[in-house]
């Protein structure tokens, strides 16, 4: 038996006017987890689509060797049938229908009568969620579900199908550290039963903990494959290889000078829209120009909640607390409103709240101030182009034009989108709502460098994210929220992981 599950050879994919992969190879071992780094837009995707029939034979170049045998999947389905399983990143399940339903759906279990025997579809699902470690009913409806445990669902879809190779897109992008450590867990007892993995994923962490070996992809070609028990996975290696250059530091350096008071918040209160609870008590802070202000709590906290309340009351209700912009109380009781006040959120969901995926970039940019491009109630198209490709210049978002549909840009580029939007609005205070999350190290130094631009110039920023680390390396002060509560405040040369932690767990104590 071969030592290798699969070998892709000389693959080179072509896009119009894209070659997003370039003669690249790829072996992985049986039974080993395999992970693949490489930048937004290097075409690790594009790889794994090739190789799972998402781009069907003759659709690019090279071959495709599996289980020894030269292998052409027309489809999906192709490559189901011989065991190899693939985990989008964006995950494929119907939110209104069971997890029963979701399982096997396309995949259906009849009985003698030839109609679906509901009784043995619900207890093989029960297996199935046994053996991914997922106490849930097999009735219960996947929208009701978290993103960790909708996770779950898939991989448990996947071993439905007899899965011998599996692959995960990002697969621990949306997820906080318990249900990654949980999923990581899981990918681990898979291997011991003998399934090999293949994982794409930015969390480099996660990546030299788990991974057997690392291929690493830049600009649509192998750079290297990096061996761990040979110890040849580091972090600075990897890094290395994905942005060609050696990245001295995680986090740009930034002189701290804040200024006057931008934004501040009282006693601000919100209740969750349908249940009878608070999801935000009584909170308060502030933020000064040329300040970074992050908010840390565990998932749940109510960060984002409190983000959206703030902005123009897009979540909650009977809202109550005071807002005031440079010393002067505002009521922004719509979106528009806090634009006008000088307010601006860019969420944690780009794709589903911060872009329209189907038009270009131009268009993602003016939209949320068309008004500074309308006249007598029409935009100057004209101006709109300018003031996009002045975005994409200062942005230095990677796309051939501003005409480039923007479903089709990396996340990375995504993500400097999403920012442009906002900055075209000028405003007084921008809430980041995970604004590196699913993207790159080298992006997200990028988005860093951007961040420490705005503040430069003056601007107020609250940073909200999952990543401790992250926190500390670009922040001023942190402000730490636990069941709603805001719990404590750290100057950064105060905070620590530690610290950060004892005060996200904290039951009920305000900041004075």
């Amino acid at each position: 038996m071969a030592e290798n599950i699969l070998e892709m050879r000389s693959i080179t994919k072509t896009f119009p006017g894209v070659k997003a992969l370039e003669n690249v190879s790829l072996d992985v071992r049986r039974g080993e987890i395999h992970a693949i780094c490489g930048e937004n837009g290097a075409g690790k995707s594009t790889l794994m689509k090739v190789l799972s029939g998402v781009y069907p034979s003759g659709d690019y170049e090279g071959e495709i060797f599996y289980d020894g045998q030269s292998a052409s999947f027309g489809g999906i389905r192709d490559s189901e049938h011989v065991g190899i399983v693939i985990i989008h990143q964006e995950l494929a399940l119907v939110p209104y229908l069971s997890i029963a339903e979701n399982l096997f759906l396309g995949n259906e279990r009849i009985g003698r009568s030839g109609l679906i025997d509901w009784n043995l579809a619900n207890a093989d699902a029960a297996k199935l969620l046994a053996s991914v470690g997922l106490d849930e009913s097999p009735v219960t409806p996947v929208g009701q579900l978290g993103v960790g445990k909708q996770q779950l669902v898939e991989i448990a879809k996947a071993l439905s199908k007899d899965v011998r190779l599996l692959i995960l897109d990002e697969p621990t992008a949306a997820l906080n550290d318990s249900d990654s450590a949980h999923l990581l867990g899981l990918l681990r007892r898979l291997k011991e039963q003998g399934i090999t993995s293949i994982m794409i994923s930015h969390k480099l962490n996660e990546i030299t903990a788990i991974a057997d070996r690392v291929t690493v992809i830049r600009d649509g070609r192998t750079v290297e494959t990096l061996s761990l028990s040979a110890g040849e996975v580091t972090q600075e290696r990897i890094i290395r290889g994905m942005v060609g250059r050696d990245l001295e530091s995680f986090y740009p350096d930034r002189v701290s000078s804040p200024g006057e008071e931008v934004l501040r918040v009282e006693d601000w209160t919100v209740w969750h829209p349908t249940q009878d609870r608070k999801v935000v008590d009584n909170a308060s802070f502030t933020v000064r120009a040329g300040e970074v202000v992050g908010i840390a709590g565990l998932m749940g906290a109510g960060r984002t909640e409190l983000a959206m309340s703030i902005f123009g009351k897009s979540y909650g209700r009977d809202i109550s607390g005071q807002v005031f912009i440079r010393g002067k109380e505002i009521k922004a009781r719509t979106v528009a409103e806090a634009i006008g006040h000088g307010i601006a959120y860019a969420t944690e969901d780009r794709k589903r709240y911060g872009l329209n995926l189907i038009e270009d970039i131009r268009r993602n940019v003016s939209a949320a101030a068309l008004g500074k491009l309308a006249k007598r109630g029409w935009v100057n198209g004209n101006e709109e182009i300018k003031v996009a490709e002045q975005s994409r210049r200062d942005m230095n978002i990677k796309a051939p034009s501003v005409l480039s549909v923007v479903g089709k840009l990396s996340g990375g580029n995504q993500q400097k989108v999403v920012l442009s939007k906002w900055l075209f609005t000028d405003p007084e205070v921008l809430i980041l709502d995970e604004p590196t999350r699913g993207i790159d190290v080298g992006a997200k130094y990028e988005i860093y460098t951007i961040i420490n631009r705005l503040v430069a110039s003056g601007k107020a920023v609250v940073v909200i994210s999952s990543e401790l680390p992250e926190l500390l390396g670009i922040c001023d002060r942190i402000y730490t929220l636990s069941a709603g509560r805001m719990t404590g405040q750290l100057p950064i040369r105060e905070a620590t992981q530690e610290s950060l932690m004892a005060l996200m767990t904290k039951e009920r104590e305000s900041v004075g």
